[in-house]
């Protein structure tokens, strides 16, 4: 449990990171697009999200720039130990009504989540709220991406030796290529292009565009999701095409202009 802003208690239920390497891809294509989803500016060092309920069992969002609590809070939970996150009052950036995710977990003993009547939080705004999940379109195709990078080793084996062949004829695929090896050239906003350990010297990579979502490994294949393609996911074909360099070359490429977790 921590104190709010306001001097009022926030039941922590659980914190997620918000910087130029990690944030949720449903808040975004990039870190900025993220940070102004929840009206901060784009700080280089990010911030911690942390959401929790307040004794009327509200839903709350508080942002915080202190990253490194948050982080160790977060992979102490992952490693199953107890960690009460509590940051200072001097560390709250704004409180938010709403949760920008959807989460299954509430605090025992106060009534059930619900938002705030809109203005609660002084911003004026409509309570944060998760997506639907009913109608595919930007926030979807990044969900999907982020599922596939959950689920590599089941993606990896459905790709069929005609899959990428049949996908490299899509015009939105060239397209996304095209500008994801753009970027290579000149660098996107910040989080655009993401890098993270896969483990036997390998990197997941994800990068995102106008209308598109790329996932993939440096040691392996890749996927496209695209607004145009509702549920759809395209392999990519690990030989050139036209002008584009082979897919080992382009990701190699895009890992180097990748930001990193610190």
């Amino acid at each position: 449990m921590s104190e709010e802003e306001d001097g009022g208690s926030l039941y922590v239920l659980t914190a997620v990171l918000l910087t130029p390497a990690q944030f949720p891809s449903i808040l975004g294509d990039d870190y900025p697009e993220a940070c102004s989803l929840l009206g901060v500016p784009p700080a280089a060092a990010g911030y911690g999200l942390v959401l929790g309920q307040d004794e009327e069992g509200a839903r709350w969002t508080v942002v915080v720039d202190d990253v490194s609590l948050v982080a160790m809070a977060i992979a102490s939970w992952d490693c199953g130990m107890e960690y009460d996150l509590s940051p200072d009052e001097r560390s709250i950036v704004v409180s938010l009504a709403g949760w920008p995710l959807a989460l299954a977990v509430a605090t025992a003993g106060i009534p059930d989540p619900h938002d705030p009547e809109q203005g609660a939080d002084g911003t004026g705004r409509v309570p944060l709220a998760p997506p639907s999940a009913e109608t595919w379109g930007p926030v979807q195709r990044r969900m999907g991406a982020d599922q596939i990078a959950r689920e590599w080793a089941d993606w990896s084996e459905r790709v069929a030796t005609d899959g990428g062949a049949a996908a490299a004829a899509h015009p939105g695929l060239a397209r996304a290529l095209e500008e994801a090896l753009a970027y290579t050239q000149s660098p996107p906003p910040p989080g655009r292009v993401r890098s993270s350990f896969a483990g036997e010297e390998a990197r997941t990579l994800r990068v995102d565009g106008p209308g598109w979502s790329l996932v993939a490994r440096t040691d392996g294949a890749a996927f496209v999701l695209l607004d145009e393609e509702p549920s759809e996911v395209l392999a990519v074909p690990h030989e050139a095409q036209g002008e584009l360099p082979e897919l080992s070359e382009l990701l190699a490429a895009l890992d180097r202009v990748a930001v990193r977790p610190a």
